[in-house]
């Protein structure tokens, strides 16, 4: 693959990155294709061999993603139907309030969710802030598992 080839892959993945931290964007899924292209364009074991390691790192930082914070969100007593509702919310913001009305729309239908499930404030407004933090734990474990991943690639590149 020539140096610009790599360039493009380079920031392709740089935009996954960032797509991961603003969920505009299919981070991950952007990170996976460009280092699949490079594997693909590239060739040879080494190419391939840095393909499996990434996916391997995006798969397991995937399903901690959504197992670890999870169990801590039950452990806080946050319903899943609250979650459930600050999604719906959050995806309805997005649209009526571009890029922040996901977060807002997010707070939003978990605090209602949960003020009607508790019928008090203050224990809604707390099961709120531990959505928001397994939210973020999210973020950053797919975030770290990205990044590891884009050091592996860019270790191969230099290698290959």
């Amino acid at each position: 693959m020539s140096a610009w080839g790599e360039v493009l892959v380079g920031l392709a993945i740089l935009v996954g990155l960032i797509g991961i931290v603003v969920p505009i964007l299919p981070g991950v899924i952007l990170i996976f294709a460009a280092i699949l292209v490079w594997a693909i364009l590239t060739g040879g074991t080494t190419a391939w061999a840095v393909f499996a390691i990434c996916t391997t790192l995006l798969v397991i930082s995937g399903v901690i993603k959504y197992t670890w914070p999870g169990a801590k969100l039950r452990e806080a007593g946050v319903a899943n139907r609250s979650l459930f509702l600050g999604a719906v919310l959050g995806i309805i913001g997005f649209f009526v309030v571009p890029i922040v009305g996901l977060f807002l729309g997010f707070v939003l239908g978990v605090y209602l969710s949960e003020f009607q499930r508790l019928r008090v404030q203050q224990p809604a407004w707390e099961s709120t802030k531990h959505a928001l933090k397994g939210v973020g734990l999210s973020m950053l474990i797919e975030l770290l598992g990205a990044l590891i991943a884009t050091a592996v690639w860019a270790s191969g590149a230099v290698v290959v």
